[in-house]
């Protein structure tokens, strides 16, 4: 059945969608930003090649995007002035200036950084199209190695977005051809498409790398479950149990597809999470199996194995669903984050059915055809040891097999042993991590793992650097690595509007105004016109009617003050008095080389300040539809999950055999978790949304490890802690290191793709999988020695009335000359 289950929902593939819209993925759900469509491009630019960029800019204003029955060019589809002209970059008319005076050779004009003058004497902010710039005396430009162009398009109706991803398609054709004829000028083309495509390259680049993992993942597990004896050796099962993690992820595909779900580069982590949490059961179920008598009925060995290792993958599954269930819940509102959880869920729930059903049955098969003495691959019978002895080496080596009557009651628990993990815990490892003069060494590497997982706990940053997100050697990491490099010395562009009508004539409002804008560079109508009436020495106090109509018919009406009028919205009340209901006011921040976390502070600063302001206003730049994500929603779907996961550990503590037990599981989470995400910083991998799913999954995939160990020690009773935590390991380690072998593994290819987002993953997992791991195999066998709970041996007291008396009669039968001991109790 989950064979055909699968099947019948992974034929949905043909209704496979890709999620386009990236804004709707990493943007939080209440984000407060608007989305245009914007084109940048910028190149070094030393002196001798300044002026070649204005056949290139007359170039993409002529590009055409034919469609039936018109052509489309530039002129058609940007945002338009007031006067009905496109918007284009105030450094183009700065440029052109520049141009004009060096071939009529006046030697007068200059270009000031950040704020410079145009021949009509207005005032144009140039700190985000000259990158960097080596300035004269009284900021007077000597020299550029950048320039940053802008095109605007206008995003109206579903035809104008056909046109313009069309336009920004070919707009990259004409920078590149232009780039081939002019090699001397590095240029970067980057669109709104650009991230779009460029996250989801990775999805395309990651194919074969993840062939390979499968194929290393499939001969490991295989690996893992084989052994010399060829009846006991479970090859089947290795697969199996890998086809089972399989179905369970491509059933929860098909419903994601058939609910109308889309895909995104985020889901290439779900295999990964899969493969950690099913093989590890699968394991651990055919380690339960090596520990039952193999004289018993395989019905009653398989109820043997679940009742030992189903009732702990069924809590693990259960914490799984939780935590996942928190972070796809309405909590979280980042959507990448909010899918892949929701797929998570449900990929793990189908693999716990999976288990309990098809790998259970496979279970059972191949516990028929061991009892039947079958060969475990080939499944013909096994001759016996006299028959083989006729046979061909290689016949004899590949048929190797021990039989119950050739062995004695002495050597019975020991048929499983020739399988090499399981003689190397019990023979090597376990005594080794138990040695008195071990544990000093281990409990020093631990401090100083403790030591180094703090260092870099406090240099943890939030990450809202767009390049973590998409494949390597792509248009988003070559611009936006260009961008810190040239363009680092002031922030964008911050949008300043004040969307109420406020008294703008009054003096006190002024002075708000101008303090809530102060550290600034501003490019603002407000200021300059308070400074035009200084000049004209007016009071900037004047009465309502009188500022109002200055500013309209005095102001607004001079040619270096006239773009100003786009920034003001006038409004007409019922007596013709003329207000300002609205305007709009630009913002520039001088910031230093940590750029974007100066830019989220300073975002942050200008939202606290709009809600307790006594003046009404809004910040915007494109920028923050990215950087609003992490003010306050990066940690929300890990804080959610470590919540959840305290609770149902709080919760189940009341359920549990002995409470310590969880006491002992939230320890070793947290110093998992803090482990890895200190040693993750150190790593160069930053907090983002990929690096806080894994954060997560790490949550569970410590309780799966640790669990099963933790239980076996605190729940044993009459011998030593040593004692106790060898057979822990015993039990347990065999299932944990197959698991492990496996999952690293497979995630080894995962670091040879050509993408930060995979980068990110791996480096997250890996340190997850070790550091668990290193706690499993390392930490707590040595800490749990000599830590509670105790366990002396406990004398029970003998109760004088309740005694057994063993009467021994001695019985001869005289037929048989045979003595019989007949036992009676009295």
């Amino acid at each position: 059945a989950p064979v055909l289950i699968s099947i019948l929902l992974g034929a949905s593939f043909s209704r496979y969608q890709v999620e386009e819209s990236v804004e709707h993925l990493l943007a939080p759900t209440h984000v407060l930003v608007l989305y245009i469509y914007f084109f940048f491009f910028f190149f070094p630019t030393p002196t001798s090649h300044l002026f070649i960029f204005f056949p290139l800019h007359s170039a993409v204003t002529r590009i055409q995007v034919q469609r039936p029955g018109f052509n489309y060019t530039f002129a058609h589809i940007c945002i338009l002035n007031n006067d009905k002209t496109c918007i284009v970059d105030d450094i183009v008319h700065v440029l052109e200036e520049l141009k004009a005076a060096r071939s009529s050779n006046r030697t007068n004009f200059a270009i000031t950084y950040p704020i410079t003058h145009l021949k009509d004497g207005r005032e144009v902010y140039n700190g985000h199209q000259l990158g960097g710039v080596t300035v004269h005396s009284k900021d007077r430009v000597k020299s550029a190695e950048a320039i940053q162009l802008t095109y605007y398009l206008q995003a109206i109706n579903s035809l104008n977005d056909m046109v313009a991803e069309k336009w920004e398609s070919i707009f990259c054709d004409t920078v590149e051809l232009f780039q081939k004829s002019n090699r001397k000028v590095k240029m970067y083309p980057f669109t709104s498409s650009s991230l779009k495509e460029d996250f989801q390259k990775t999805s395309r680049v990651s194919e074969r790398y993840l062939i390979t993992s499968l194929v290393l993942v499939v001969t490991l597990a295989i690996l893992c479950c084989s052994m010399q004896d060829c009846v006991r050796s479970k090859p089947w099962l290795g697969l199996l149990g890998l086809l089972t993690v399989t179905l369970a992820t491509l059933t929860a595909a098909g419903i994601i597809n058939l609910t109308g779900g889309k895909y995104n580069s985020t889901f290439l982590g779900i295999p990964f999470v899969m493969l950690g949490h099913g093989l590890y059961g699968t394991f651990e179920m055919l380690s339960s199996w090596r520990k039952t008598r193999e004289d018993q009925h395989v019905k009653e060995r398989t109820a043997a194995v679940f009742a030992d290792s189903m009732l702990s993958f069924s809590l693990t599954t259960a914490m799984y669903l939780v935590t996942f269930g928190i972070g796809a819940s309405p909590f979280t509102n980042i959507e990448a984050a909010r899918i892949f959880c929701c797929n998570s869920c449900i990929a793990i729930f189908f693999n716990y059915l999976y288990v309990l059903s098809f790998y259970g049955s496979s279970l059972v098969f191949t516990g028929y055809i061991e009892n039947n003495y079958q060969h475990s691959i080939f499944c013909r019978k096994v001759p016996k040891p006299e028959v083989l002895q006729e046979k061909p080496a290689w016949y004899r080596f590949l048929l190797t097999a021990r039989f119950s009557e050739d062995t004695d009651d002495s050597e019975e628990t020991n048929t499983y042993e020739s399988h090499l993990l399981v003689w190397f815990l019990k023979r090597y490892y376990c005594d080794w991590i138990t040695n008195t003069y071990v544990k000093p060494f281990v409990v020093l590497f631990y401090l100083v793992y403790i030591s180094f997982a703090l260092m870099g706990y406090l240099q943890v940053s939030e990450g809202s650097d767009l390049s973590n997100i998409v494949a390597t050697a792509t248009r988003t990491i070559e611009y936006t690595t260009a961008q810190q490099k040239y363009f680092s010395n002031y922030s964008p562009v911050i949008g300043f509007y004040i969307y109420e009508s406020i008294e703008y004539w009054n003096t006190s409002v002024q002075e708000d105004v101008l303090e809530y804008t102060k550290g600034f560079v501003r490019i603002s109508w407000f200021e300059s016109y308070l400074n035009y009436l200084r000049k004209l020495n007016i009071s900037t106090g004047l009465p309502k009617k009188n500022f109002t109509d200055m500013l309209r018919n005095s102001f607004l009406k001079t040619p270096q003050f006239a773009h100003f009028s786009e920034d003001i919205i006038f409004s007409k009340k019922y007596n013709n008095e003329v207000d300002v209901v609205a305007s709009r006011m630009f913002l520039v921040a001088k910031t230093m080389e940590t750029k974007r976390e100066e830019l989220y502070d300073l975002l942050e600063t200008l939202r606290k300040l709009s809600l307790t302001s006594k003046v009404k206003f809004i910040v915007f730049n494109p920028s923050f539809v990215y950087m609003d994500r992490y003010a306050s929603s990066v940690g929300a779907p890990l804080q959610n999950s470590c919540i959840s996961a305290l609770f149902l550990l709080f919760f189940s503590a009341f359920l549990v055999a002995d409470s310590l037990i969880n006491v002992w599981l939230t320890l070793t989470v947290a110093s998992v978790e803090f482990g890895v995400i200190g040693f993750m910083t150190l790593w160069k991998v930053e907090l983002d949304c990929i690096s806080v799913l894994c954060l997560i999954y790490g949550i569970n995939y410590t309780i799966d490890n640790c669990a099963p160990l933790l239980s076996t020690f605190v729940l044993g009773k009459e011998f030593t802690r040593t004692k106790w935590v060898k057979n822990a390991l015993e039990v347990h380690g065999v299932a944990i290191l197959q698991s492990y072998l496996c999952y690293i593994v497979g995630l080894i290819p995962l670091a040879a793709v050509p993408s930060n987002l995979t980068r990110t993953l791996f480096r997250c997992l890996f340190l997850i999988a070790l550091v668990t791991f290193f706690h499993c195999f390392a930490i707590l066998p040595v800490i749990l020695t000599f830590l509670p709970p105790s366990k002396k041996k406990r004398k029970e007291k003998k109760n004088p009335e309740n005694r057994e008396e063993i009467e021994c009669v001695e019985m001869v039968d005289m037929d048989s000359t045979r003595v019989v001991d007949q036992i009676t109790t009295v």
